[in-house]
């Protein structure tokens, strides 16, 4: 997938629509992935986002020692791994080899992109360890974003491939897809 670069003033956008997220992060020579169903905008200058990561996760260690982590959003073909590396643990298992994830690189911090997703936020932590502590809310810069020209470009989504529509999550293994685009004039 060749990724574009998205202004940071248009970064937010990659999330207005809601999408399930998995979460990647990195320290030293540890790395892992989590899917989340949580996540928001909220700033715009710089960008910052939300997203909830439970305290018994792997990935609150890495992001917590790391001060970074990446934002993906999956497409409807990468669903099945979404709920894979959600109901797994990085303590036990590489996640990324176990379930066929690959890796791109981040331009700004360490945790991995993944090839296939529609569009990826890399995230510099701002540190609230109150908010981390009481409600597992992590609150994220945005340093740079990506996201695929075929379902996202000049600063709109246009979804048009069926494999290739966020996903958002509802419970026991069942999700809905992002549906047609329509303008009301």
């Amino acid at each position: 997938m060749n990724y574009q670069p998205v202004p940071l003033d248009k970064a937010y956008l990659l999330l207005n629509h809601g999408p399930t997220i998995m979460i990647s992060s990195a320290l030293e020579d540890k790395q892992n992935i989590m899917s989340a169903a949580w996540s928001t905008a909220l700033d715009f200058d710089p960008p910052k986002l939300v997203v909830i990561i439970d305290k018994n996760n792997y990935s609150k260690e890495l992001i917590q020692a790391s001060g970074e982590f990446a934002v993906i959003i999956p497409s409807k073909a990468q669903a099945k791994q979404v709920l894979q590396v959600g109901t797994s643990t990085g303590r036990e298992i590489d996640k990324f080899k176990t379930f066929g994830l690959t890796t791109l690189p981040s331009q700004t911090i360490k945790a991995p992109l993944i090839q296939g997703s529609l569009a990826a936020l890399e995230c510099k932590l701002i540190p609230e360890p109150y908010n981390q502590d009481k409600y597992d809310l992590y609150i994220g810069e945005v340093t740079a974003a990506w996201a695929d020209p075929e379902v996202f470009s000049h600063g709109r989504w246009h979804i048009t491939s069926d494999q290739k529509r966020s996903i958002h999550y509802q419970a026991g293994g069942t999700f809905f897809q992002i549906g047609d685009q329509f303008t009301v004039e």
